[in-house]
């Protein structure tokens, strides 16, 4: 009797196990019908949506999108630069107008320049004697004083004096103004401050040395202004 139980027992535990695996895949079966109704729904909304649009008409449409951005921020580039040359356009504009007024400056002060060399040139040339002249002045007031003193005078002697007196004065005017007497007598020479106008044959003297001046020579400062003529000694 028990065995019998436990039969019947295990036969109901089949048919219950049986049972369930009918419902798991009826279950089963239902999710994949579903599933494909799901899709075939979507696809026909994708191809019966006028709107929809495909991937690569979707990745066109982003890339459109990206251009466009990018042309505007171009775009914004270049108003900013145009924006920004105006300053530029109007620094280059004072520089030049500084430079102009600094040429214009430069051309007063040269014009200026050049007049007051000239006026400085016409000056020196009209009055470049005046301390020459205020040098030679004592001499002339001696001269006024000899030229008295010579009319009282009965010796020759006295003038002779006189006269040597005042030569000496000029020597020593024309020396404080720069011009100096050539040396000649007993000097050696030198065509640079000496022309020999006569050569006597001596004895006495060496060859190409001076024996006398005929004519004095000056120079002033370095420059010879006139060269003494003299007679040159020359061998036998």
């Amino acid at each position: 009797m028990k065995l019998n139980n436990f039969k019947f027992i295990i036969l109901k535990l089949k048919r219950i196990g049986l049972d369930l695996l009918d419902c798991y895949k009826g279950v089963k079966n239902m999710g994949n019908e579903e599933n494909k109704n799901s899709d075939i729904s979507v696809e026909e909304a994708t191809t019966n949506n006028p709107f929809a649009q495909s991937d690569e008409e979707c990745k066109n449409s982003e890339a459109k999108v990206e251009n466009k951005e990018n042309k505007v921020v171009e775009e914004e580039t270049e108003d900013k630069s145009e924006e920004k040359e105006p300053p530029q356009v109007d620094k280059t504009a004072k520089e030049l107008e500084t430079m102009k007024a600094q040429y214009l400056r430069l051309a007063a002060d040269f014009d200026n320049y050049r007049k007051r060399q000239a006026q400085e040139r016409e000056s020196l040339l009209k009055y470049g004697a005046e301390d020459t002249v205020k040098k030679l002045l004592p001499l002339i007031d001696t001269f006024d004083r000899a030229k008295k003193s010579v009319a009282e005078m009965d010796d020759p002697e006295k003038i002779k004096e006189s006269f040597e007196v005042i030569y000496k004065q000029l020597i020593d005017c024309l020396e404080k103004v720069g011009v100096k007497k050539i040396k000649t007598e007993g000097q050696e020479f030198d065509p640079v401050f000496h022309e020999a106008v006569m050569q006597t044959p001596s004895s006495d003297h060496k060859d190409n040395t001076i024996i006398n001046e005929l004519q004095s020579g000056f120079q002033l400062s370095d420059r010879v202004v006139r060269a003494a003529l003299v007679n040159v000694a020359v061998s036998e």
